[in-house]
């Protein structure tokens, strides 16, 4: 029995280590951002960060919209083209930076309740990770926290 403990030390010590430092992930500088026209899509921006091993988004969600699409946007031919979102993966002490112009996620069906100044609960799925769920601020089309409608 005694040492069916010492065996156990080592896997102990990894399970303990994983809680200490950094989260495996970290979202920051999450925005949303409201349709120029109620009833469209609007968008929300943010930023990962990996902090231990490879990390793959696997969707986001809210129960203040509908359906959430990742997508990227790229220029070809002469224009912007967008579409639905190919590799949502990052590298272990990666980066991956959804914004304007790149990659984002398109909002659906937002609640019309939603306004410039207030949130969006957002959760953040990942494959390697615990989930990620923070209030959002909203802005305006404009980018502005303004007061709502």
């Amino acid at each position: 029995m005694f040492r069916a403990a010492f065996a156990l030390l080592p896997a102990l010590a990894l399970v303990s280590g994983c809680g200490q430092g950094a989260p495996a992930v970290n979202v920051t500088d999450a925005v949303v951002r409201l349709p120029a026209v109620q009833g469209n899509p609007g968008a929300a921006y943010f930023t990962l960060r990996a902090n231990r091993t490879p990390m793959r988004l696997l969707g986001v969600s809210s129960p203040q919209v509908q359906r959430i699409e990742l997508h990227e946007s790229e220029m070809a031919g002469g224009r912007m083209r967008m579409g639905q979102m190919e590799d949502n993966s990052f590298t272990a002490e990666g980066v991956k930076v959804f914004e304007e112009g790149g990659p984002h996620a398109m909002l659906f069906g937002i609640d019309p309740a939603v306004h410039a100044g207030g949130t969006v609960r957002i959760t953040f799925d990942f494959d390697n990770a615990p989930d990620v769920t923070m209030d959002v601020p909203v802005e305006t089309a404009g980018g502005t926290g303004g007061q709502g409608h």
